[in-house]
């Protein structure tokens, strides 16, 4: 699978991070799941973009950590590794 990618940007005391996937890597829909938004995986479906990728943003506090996870169909869970961490079967990110 090709590395996901997490784009931050920082506006009015929030951080806005991006998350990107290739297109079809893996196949069907994916959502980005974690604390911010109770671990549901109907929250923040990833979109597709015109560029062969796709992508969810979600905006966070700005200098706080959140844990997160990709949740793609079947059932299939899996880690970011360009996350600024791990943390048990997690990823990290911190705004």
């Amino acid at each position: 699978m090709e590395t996901p990618v997490l784009e931050h940007k920082r506006l009015n005391g929030r951080t806005q991070v991006t998350f990107v996937l290739p297109e079809d890597t893996p196949d069907g829909p994916v959502s980005v799941v974690g604390d911010f938004n109770h671990w549901n995986p109907c929250a923040h479906p990833l979109q597709a973009r015109g560029d062969g990728t796709r992508t969810v943003t979600v905006a966070l506090p700005a200098n706080s950590g959140h844990s997160f996870r990709y949740l793609a169909a079947g059932g299939y869970w899996f880690n970011d590794d360009t996350a600024d961490g791990q943390q048990g079967s997690n990823s990290r990110i911190h705004t």
